[in-house]
C-alpha cells in the first residue's frame, strides 16, 4: 500500500513528521512501549502500536515506508533484533527507509567543523552504539535506507524556557565548548523531503547554520522572557549528573550542506535566536 509509513519508536521527531505527512491523507502505525502514550499517539491522526505486545509481521507486509527511532539498548538496536529476519525479507518491496541517528557519532573534535565524511569516533557509549547500529541497518541488503543524523533537538515542549522560568537554569561555561542544535519542525521537513525523493544509501547531517556554546542559548532565553541571566558556573564546579557530564565531553560544529545540496532543505529556524523567539511566541499564543 502506498503511502503507509511504520514508525518505530514514536516520539518527538516521528510526531512532528506525522503532522506533516497525516494531512496529505498517509495512513501512519506509531509504536510505543508505554501503553500511556497511546492516547497521545492517536490524537494526532496516527495508529497507535504497543509494541514489543503486538505483532507487527502484518504492518511490515503493508508498509511502503519504514522510520525507525527507536534508539538502541545495551543489546543493540531492539528493532533488528526482534524483527531483522522480516525487514530484510519486506526490503526489496519498500520505498524509504529513514533512521535516526546522532551526530554524537563523530566524537569530539576540539570545536571544529564535521561532516559527513568525517570518520566516525565516538568517545561515548551511546554514540558506539549509535555507530553499530546505524552498520546493523545499512548490513541488511536491498534495503532503502536514509540515515539522519540529529543534532540537538529542540521544539516544542523542548527546550530552556521551562527552566528558567523556575529559576533552575544554569550558564556551565566549559571552554571551546560548542554545540549544533536542530529545531524538530526542521528534522520533518528534511524527513518529507527525503520521502518525496529518496536516495538509498545516503547520510545527512541535521543541524542549523549557527553552532553556539550552551551558555549563549541559556542567556538568549533568559533575555527573551525577560528574566535575570542565569550565573555563570566553571564546568569544573558544576554539580551535574553523569549523562549531563558525558555531553561536554565532545565538542564540535556540524556541516549541514549535503541536505541543503541534495534534498532542497533549509533550516526554517537556522539559528537558535530564531527558534527560541518562535517557540516564545507559540507559548504566549
Amino acid at each position: 500500500m502506498e503511502k503507509t509509513l511504520l514508525s518505530f519508536g514514536h516520539g518527538y521527531s516521528a510526531q512532528a513528521l506525522a503532522h506533516r505527512l497525516v494531512p496529505q491523507g498517509w495512513r501512519i502505525f506509531g509504536t510505543t512501549r508505554k501503553p500511556e502514550r497511546q492516547a497521545e499517539i492517536a490524537a494526532a491522526g496516527v495508529e497507535p502500536v504497543l509494541w514489543p505486545g503486538t505483532d507487527v509481521e502484518p504492518l511490515l507486509k503493508v508498509a511502503s515506508h519504514l522510520l525507525i527511532s527507536a534508539g538502541p539498548g545495551p543489546d543493540g538496536d531492539p528493532v533488528l533484533n526482534a524483527l531483522r529476519e522480516e525487514i530484510a525479507a519486506m526490503a526489496p518491496d519498500l520505498r524509504w527507509a529513514g533512521y535516526l541517528s546522532t551526530t554524537g557519532v563523530y566524537g569530539d573534535h576540539g570545536g571544529d567543523w564535521v561532516d559527513e565524511d568525517t570518520p566516525l569516533a565516538p568517545s561515548t557509549r551511546r554514540g558506539k552504539a549509535r555507530v553499530e547500529a546505524e552498520a546493523a541497518w545499512r548490513a541488511i541488503p536491498g534495503l532503502p535506507l536514509h540515515i539522519f543524523r540529529l543534532a540537538g533537538i529542540y521544539g516544542p515542549g523542548r527546550g530552556p524556557f521551562s527552566k528558567v522560568r523556575e529559576g533552575t537554569a544554569r550558564r556551565i561555561i566549559k571552554k571551546g565548548q560548542v554545540f549544533s542544535r536542530i529545531h524538530v519542525e526542521d528534522i520533518a521537513k528534511a524527513l518529507e523531503l527525503s520521502i518525496a525523493a529518496p536516495n538509498p544509501g545516503a547520510i545527512y547531517n541535521l543541524c542549523d547554520d549557527d553552532p553556539a556554546p550552551p551558555e549563549d542559548v541559556i542567556a538568549h532565553a533568559a533575555e527573551l522572557l525577560g528574566r535575570p541571566v542565569p550565573p555563570a558556573i566553571p564546568f569544573e564546579q558544576a554539580d551535574m549528573t553523569p549523562m549531563a557530564r558525558s555531553f561536554y565531553a565532545e565538542s564540535k560544529k556540524v556541516r549541514n550542506d549535503r541536505a541543503k545540496a541534495e534534498l532542497g532543505w533549509s533550516p526554517a529556524y537556522p539559528d537558535y535566536r530564531s527558534g527560541l523567539a518562535a517557540l516564545r511566541d507559540r507559548e504566549a499564543e
